[in-house]
């Protein structure tokens, strides 16, 4: 995959994570990072799982799934 692509679904991913986490994004280059982060760690979630998704959806899918979860994490970590 290319640099833009992975790029452009983490851009996607982390605004979609911060829509389904009611808000939590951060800004554009925060939403890319986000969603960059959350597709190594939804690959690895799903790894985990046995799970595997393909094509640029699949990709979308699993990086949306993983900023979901870190997007979790921090929100969890800010209360405690």
């Amino acid at each position: 995959m290319g640099l833009i692509s992975f790029l452009a679904i983490g851009l996607v991913a982390g605004w979609l994570a911060g829509q389904i986490m009611k808000g939590k994004g951060f800004g554009l280059v925060g939403n890319i990072v986000v969603g960059v982060i959350g597709a190594v760690l939804g690959g690895l979630l799903f790894g985990l799982l046995g799970l595997s998704a393909t094509g640029t959806i699949g990709s979308l899918v699993t990086a949306t799934v993983g900023a979901v979860v870190l997007l979790a994490a921090v929100a969890r970590l800010k209360k405690a």
